[in-house]
């Protein structure tokens, strides 16, 4: 299996958001396996149709263009309102455009939701896969990963959950093998 190249939107803008921490952990623990990268979104303009010209703003330009150069896509996000957060959506919005011409069309992706409520961001997780299909993303179907109690997990920046660790390791393997499979 070749290592492919792993776009990780994280969902939070938030500086110590848990979303942020496990894209770090996440980034460990496919060392050799898949080589990923945080793709920031915290300087997206809101989508405008009346900025996106010819001339579209460069920071759509670049978040387009780190999209397409990607073989994948792993989700990472919190749950706001029973959805996912308006920076996320707004960073889907702005790949997608110009209609005909997605930056996502055809990238496997897998999504990891995540809350310190006992839930893990389920109504985050579904909604943002509600959006894959007309993105012509394919899924990961399983494992799915909503992780509750997040909070709980961490000591600072590390992950002191063994049990939470090892799901993790698997959830990567398992996204590994989906991207390969995607490809052939």
């Amino acid at each position: 299996m070749t290592s492919k190249k792993i776009a990780i939107i994280v969902g939070s803008l938030r500086k110590d958001s848990y979303s942020g921490k496990l894209a770090k952990v996440m980034t460990e623990l496919a060392e050799g396996k898949l080589d990923m990268e945080i793709v920031e979104i915290r300087d997206l303009p809101m989508y405008d149709q009346d900025i996106d010209t010819a001339t579209p703003p460069p920071a759509f330009t670049a978040f387009r263009e780190r999209i397409r150069a990607a073989d994948g896509i792993l989700f990472i996000t919190p749950e706001y309102n029973r959805s996912v957060p308006g920076a996320l959506k707004n960073a889907i919005d702005v790949g997608s455009r110009p209609y005909g011409k997605a930056a996502w069309t055809g990238k496997p992706c897998a999504i990891v939701s995540q809350s310190p409520g006992a839930l893990g961001g389920f109504g985050a997780n579904h909604h943002l896969r509600q959006m894959l299909p007309f993105l012509a993303m394919p899924a990961m179907p399983s494992p799915e990963a909503y992780l509750g109690g997040i909070a709980d997990k961490f000591d600072g920046d590390t992950l002191t959950d063994a049990s939470l660790r090892a799901f993790l390791q698997t959830f990567v393997d398992a996204f590994a093998g989906w991207v390969e499979r995607q490809a052939g």
